[in-house]
């Protein structure tokens, strides 16, 4: 049997692991975490990455934890909506939930280790993976130091409350240099802040972080106040944003990268957790189909441009949404397309 190390557990990693042909690859994923996380916001599932929870059996059991999103309007600081995006087919599910049923899906035969992975280990794998996020240690180690992880200057805090406010208060709030999120959750409501701020970079303490938020966001729409004054640290997540810099190759030397460590992008667009299912489905399905490296080439030639792509779009969309100087003529274009509309 030919040997695939997976670098990293997270949601490219575990469903890479579920979808490999067990038949034909002696798997073993390499994890930091000796447990699952048990705290974590919702993802939305666009329909890309749908269609490879198909792929792995995985569809209506995510819809069944998942409440539909139909729209996410954008409006002002008061709340007043601008414009309505439709986003039919949409769903989203929390982390933890679809981080738990991609475990389950992972065949028994594939070994699990726990620990850090400090470099690509070789250990005489076939494939190495590399889906241990946006500081992937095999990323550094096979494209070079060049491809450090880049950070931006926004801090990102987000978290669930359990009362239902979403309904009528769902959408963006754009300001002036900030955003605030309010989705639906299937535990309550799911909220999440973006902002220009220097705490951490590496580690961003929860409460610090999210007495800033409500200091930042005091005078702004009841929604977004209430949300805040329900919110907790032990139900709340705080990092600084990080982007993977530009790649030319997800895959070289018997090495290939899925999710974040090959295109880790800023949140604006909720792509970066689809598109790393995606990116797990389309290499597990090439590698289990064609000989390695016709199998490799072909997961470049599907998998480059379009992520790369949306890397280069989201951080387009968070600049946008996070306009400082720009803030006053965007909110008149948006009222105007609002009216338009």
């Amino acid at each position: 049997m030919e040997t695939i190390a997976i670098v990293g557990g997270g949601i490219a990693g575990l469903a890479l692991a579920a979808r490999l042909d067990p038949r034909r690859f002696d798997v073993t994923v390499h994890e930091q975490r000796a447990e699952l996380p048990a705290v974590g916001t919702v993802l939305g599932m666009w329909p890309a990455a749908q269609r490879a929870l198909g792929a792995l059996g995985l569809l209506e059991a995510v819809r069944a934890v998942s409440p539909p999103i139909a729209a996410l309007p954008v409006r002002d600081t008061r709340g007043r909506v601008w414009v309505t995006p439709r986003v039919p087919g949409l769903v989203g599910v929390s982390r933890v939930d679809l981080l738990r049923l991609l475990d389950g899906a992972v065949p028994p035969s594939v070994r699990r280790v726990v620990g850090r992975v400090d470099a690509k280990p070789r250990a005489g794998a076939d494939l190495v993976v590399g889906a241990d996020g946006v500081h992937s240690a095999v990323r550094r180690a096979v494209w070079g130091g060049r491809t450090t992880a880049v950070l931006t200057p926004y801090l990102a805090v987000r978290g669930v409350v359990a009362e239902p406010g979403w309904r009528e208060r769902g959408g963006e709030y754009w300001g002036r240099g900030d955003l605030f999120g309010i989705s639906p959750s299937a535990a309550g409501t799911n909220w999440y802040a973006s902002f220009r701020s220097d705490l951490g970079p590496v580690t961003v303490d929860v409460e610090t972080a999210l007495a800033t938020v409500r200091a930042r966001y005091a005078d702004r729409a009841p929604g977004v106040r209430d949300v805040l004054a329900a919110a907790a640290p032990e139900t709340s997540l705080a990092q600084r944003i990080w982007t993977t810099p530009p790649l030319r190759r997800y895959a070289r030397d018997g090495v290939a990268l899925v999710g974040d460590a090959a295109h880790a992008m800023t949140p604006n667009l909720g792509r970066g957790a689809c598109e790393a299912l995606v990116d797990a489905v389309t290499l597990a399905d090439l590698v289990n189909t064609r000989p390695m490296p016709a199998a490799l080439a072909a997961y470049d030639r599907a998998r480059l441009l379009r992520t790369q792509a949306l890397r280069v779009a989201s951080g387009a969309l968070m600049r946008l949404a996070l306009a400082e100087r720009g803030q006053p003529g965007r909110d008149r274009v948006l009222a105007l397309a609002g009216r338009w509309a």
